[in-house]
């Protein structure tokens, strides 16, 4: 079976959730394209976009048609070659109507497992739970006759496990893309010891055809990505203790946040980042990495404080931040919670004794929104990092502290074999994080 047929009968386990309808967009239209090609317009290709809620999926066809609308009109010239053909095509608007009622007729919405039986692949975007992917996968590839191939977006739990608890006998891959699929370039493929090479050479030439920007994980709980967030993310949490034992609790998470986007040039703060991931997500993927990590605590007392408070951050349906370590108006961080008077304090009460505080930023001042965009930008991080070094200043020394742990996370990933090498890191987080910078650089050597 090639690549084509491959793609004639697909399912998407959790096709309503954010990573899945993102996974059914790309995947839709790829199907789509294949069968627009003339040999290929006598075949019938289906994708099965299964979840739990009808509502979630009538919302999920919703998304499609708007998303699939916008690639249409981008790629007009394209779509004239393809519907050469059709005489009654002859407007853009006609074309683009017509290719987002061949992406849309793909696709069939439904609640139930059973769809999936005839698939000969199937995507899995189901939260970070192994006993729910073992659960989905029981049905849908462990007992099915046509053995189809299973590609799991976790992002944490080991393909291997997962290959042993599911007995998929190697038809499996780790094949994660970055929220949103659509959006984010980059995929982490990760093939266990126990994949076969047509399911990892199908997967290579898949990521081919969607343009995305590949890096290989190494089979380790967490991969890269998330073996890099999460302990960031707890060197945060570490240092907001630290500090707080001197300042209130509210104060410290406004000073780490602040020092990891402004000095360190990062799109957002950590803290900010966490709360667009989920808490809960967060807490999710270090209950999976810790037990099967030696020799270090990924845990945080923090995390399950708040989500015991009932502070999940993640985003709402419509896509708007939910609150979480930060509250949120418009999108704009506006206040930090107290877990201790259970309420958000408005970070206007507390940022101007912060920021004085924290220090100035060397100048010229360098926003990320700058930096990532400047052709120059190696020269201008190595002088704004440079003057940090010299700074005696609180946020001087939180950064420096703070990028010396990035690039520590980012070596050790390297030594430990989840990397093939320090480019590969930098990778992940310049194309899967947005960064302006890989965290193994020589500014904080």
């Amino acid at each position: 079976m090639d690549y084509s047929e491959r793609l004639e009968n697909v399912a998407v386990l959790g096709a309503a959730g954010k990573m899945g309808s993102g996974i059914v967009l790309l995947v839709a239209m790829e199907m789509a394209d294949l069968a627009l090609k003339p040999e290929n317009r006598s075949r019938r290709r289906v994708l099965h976009a299964i979840d739990v809620s009808h509502d979630a999926l009538g919302g999920l066809m919703k998304y499609l048609r708007e998303q699939v609308l916008k690639a249409a009109e981008k790629k007009i010239v394209a779509l004239r070659k393809v519907y050469a053909d059709r005489a009654d095509l002859v407007e853009n608007g006609d074309i683009v109507r017509q290719y987002v009622t061949d992406v849309v007729d793909v696709v069939r919405p439904t609640t139930m497992l059973a769809a999936a039986a005839d698939s000969d692949i199937i995507f899995e975007a189901a939260p970070e739970d192994l006993a729910l992917k073992l659960k989905l996968f029981a049905p849908t590839a462990t007992d099915n006759p046509r053995k189809p191939w299973v590609f799991t977006n976790t992002s944490s739990i080991p393909i291997a496990e997962i290959d042993e608890k599911a007995k998929l006998g190697g038809r499996i891959m780790g094949f994660h893309f970055y929220n949103p699929p659509a959006v984010q370039r980059l995929v982490e493929l990760i093939r266990s010891r126990t994949t076969s090479d047509e399911v990892a050479s199908f997967a290579g030439a898949l990521c081919n055809n969607l343009r995305k920007v590949v890096v290989p994980s190494a089979d380790r709980a967490g991969f890269i990505g998330n073996g890099h967030f999460m302990r960031d993310l707890l060197h945060a949490i570490g240092e907001v203790e630290r500090i707080g034992a001197g300042m209130p609790l509210v104060e410290a998470v406004y000073t780490i946040n602040r020092v990891s986007q402004d000095f360190l040039v990062r799109p957002m703060g950590i803290f900010q980042l966490t709360d667009y991931v989920g808490l809960d997500v967060c807490q999710c993927i270090l209950g999976v990495m810790n037990p099967r990590t030696e020799g270090e605590d990924l845990h945080s007392e923090l995390i399950d404080c708040l989500l015991a408070a009932g502070v999940r951050g993640g985003q709402h349906h419509d896509g708007s931040q939910k609150d979480g370590f930060l509250q949120y108006q418009q999108g704009r961080p506006v206040g930090v919670y107290d877990p201790a008077g259970k309420r958000y304090v408005p970070i206007a009460e507390i940022q101007a004794a912060c920021d004085a505080r924290i220090g100035p930023l060397p100048e010229p001042a360098l926003p990320w929104k700058v930096a990532v965009r400047d052709s120059a930008k190696d020269a201008k991080l190595a002088a704004f990092f440079g003057q940090l070094k010299s700074a005696k200043t609180q946020g001087a020394d939180l950064a420096l502290r703070y990028g010396a742990r990035s690039r520590d996370i980012g070596l050790k990933l390297v030594s430990d074999g989840v990397a093939r090498n320090a480019n590969d890191v930098n990778q992940v987080l310049l194309t899967g994080f947005f960064h302006a910078y890989g965290p193994v650089n020589e500014y904080f050597g």
